[in-house]
């Protein structure tokens, strides 16, 4: 249980004992949590009833678990960690999209289970003892949830392996309790006053679909090989790597959600979440409660923040894991006091997680593709180029970056930021999908169909230039399969 040393270098096989059982665990224990629950309450703050919110969350995060499982396999062949990974077709230095990317994912999301979790935890609080709910209050609580997690997150992937797989058992329980307690008040009408975010039944069922559904496997694109890394190749195949990671990410997503549908309904929670769920709660069930805000909100965010840790560590290879830790869990802490002081849940959310989903996805798919075309073969000592600031290798390309999958990536980014519909801004596209959120659509064909054009498989490894090859410090593979 010492403090985890190792950041996105290679895991030595040694090391590397973890199992599917494992991995599992970890994508259900972690997800038990607020912050994850609370997405299960997008739909019905949209206007919808049970079974329109169950159908789109559900629908939403199968295709989502479809997109996002199969990046499990990448981490499991190159043992370190997704972005890093992604060097292999975008370059050792454009890989730092991916680091971009993973890092803005993991700061909302950390952000957002701090901020719901504190809030539930100072709504407890104060119907049982008389806590004042006011600002001072608040901070204080947001303050107290990050120091828990910087030390989780800080400590690594062991301690938050082992808190995953307590959090796993106990807080199904405490979910299991909670359906008994606002099963008196539970509905399966839509709260009233709250009319459909869009207008129209389609188009904000087809909203809930992305929003609330996708945006969770999403979520990994870029964090499952922080757990992958860990597992052996030579004791556990692709196939039951690929298998548990399914399990994990249905079931660790669609349990906490459905039950945020249902509590949010029982509590008519259609303008806010936090303080109904309270106010709703019979008075025996909030220990229990403020007992799934704590120790949920720290395990999810312990996690995410692990992992923003790593990201800023790729993205600034002299900072160690833990330092870069502690400068990412300071600038969480700030996002969650703008998000409760400057902002609203709902409009929070919804803008974040379709402005990621529609940049990410590009990313994921051309990762995937990429994955696809080398058959898992990587170089892993070329992986590692640019984290030993050197130069060279069959993942140089052009001065460490691969042009043309960057570019792809950016146009499909651009094209899906163009079709995005949120509280906040909605792109120039939506005239032409008939004013229907598509922008994940989009952005995953755009790039993937630009970068399968543009990169012709086989052809990656000749745009390594001579000179590179030959530069000071160069890290040499000959024969390693790529792109």
């Amino acid at each position: 249980m010492a403090i985890e040393q190792r950041g996105v270098d290679t895991i030595p096989e040694a090391e590397r004992t973890s199992g599917p059982r494992d991995l599992v665990s970890i994508l259900l224990g972690s997800n038990l949590c607020l912050g994850v629950i609370v997405f299960g309450w997008l739909p019905v703050s949209f206007g919808l009833g049970l079974w329109a919110s169950v159908t789109s969350v559900v629908t939403g995060t199968l295709v989502g678990v479809a997109l996002t499982a199969p990046l499990a396999l990448v981490s499991l062949r190159t043992a370190t960690n997704l972005s890093t990974s992604s060097g292999a077709f975008f370059g050792v230095r454009g890989r730092l999209v991916g680091s971009v990317v993973g890092l803005l994912l993991s700061l909302g999301y950390t952000a957002l289970t701090v901020w719901i979790g504190g809030d539930v935890m100072v709504g407890t609080l104060e119907r049982l003892i008389g806590l004042p709910t006011g600002d001072a209050t608040h901070a204080a609580v947001y303050a107290l949830l990050a120091v828990l997690t910087v030390a989780a997150a800080v400590y690594g992937y062991r301690l938050l392996l082992r808190l995953s797989q307590g959090l796993a058992v106990g807080m199904t329980l405490l979910l299991a309790l909670g359906l008994f307690a606002y099963a008196g008040d539970f509905t399966t009408a839509a709260v009233p006053d709250t009319p459909y975010l869009l207008g129209s039944f389609w188009p904000t069922w087809l909203l809930s679909a992305v929003a609330a559904g996708l945006s969770g496997p999403v979520a990994f694109i870029t964090l499952l090989g922080d757990y992958t890394r860990y597992v052996s190749p030579e004791r556990h195949s692709q196939k039951t790597v690929w298998g548990a990671t399914c399990l994990g990410l249905v079931v660790g997503l669609l349990v906490p959600q459905l039950f945020g549908t249902v509590t949010a309904l029982a509590a008519r929670g259609g303008l806010d979440y936090a303080g109904p769920l309270v106010a709703a709660s019979p008075a025996w069930y909030l220990v229990p409660l403020l007992l799934a805000a704590t120790a949920g909100s720290v395990g999810n965010a312990g996690l995410m923040l692990y992992s923003m840790g790593l990201d800023l560590d790729a993205i600034l290879p002299r900072a160690t894991r833990a330092r870069a830790t502690l400068v990412v869990a300071a600038v969480a802490t700030g996002f969650v006091f703008l998000g409760h002081f400057a902002s609203d849940a709902q409009t929070a959310m919804t803008s974040f997680v379709l402005l990621l989903t529609a940049i990410g996805t590009p990313w994921a798919v051309i990762t995937l593709i990429g994955h696809r075309r080398c058959r898992g073969a990587y170089d892993a000592e070329a992986l590692q180029v640019y984290n030993r600031r050197s130069r060279g290798g069959v993942y140089w390309f052009s001065a460490g970056w691969h042009p043309r999958a960057t570019a792809s990536w950016a146009i499909g980014a651009a094209v899906g930021l163009a079709g995005v519909s949120t509280p906040l801004y909605e792109g120039p596209l939506l005239a032409l999908t008939g004013g229907i959120d598509a922008s994940f659509v989009l952005s995953g064909v755009v790039g993937g169909v630009l970068y399968a054009v543009l990169t012709p498989a086989g052809s990656a490894a000749r745009e390594t230039t001579a000179a590179d090859a030959k530069a000071p410090g160069t890290v040499t593979a000959p024969g390693a399969l790529v792109d």
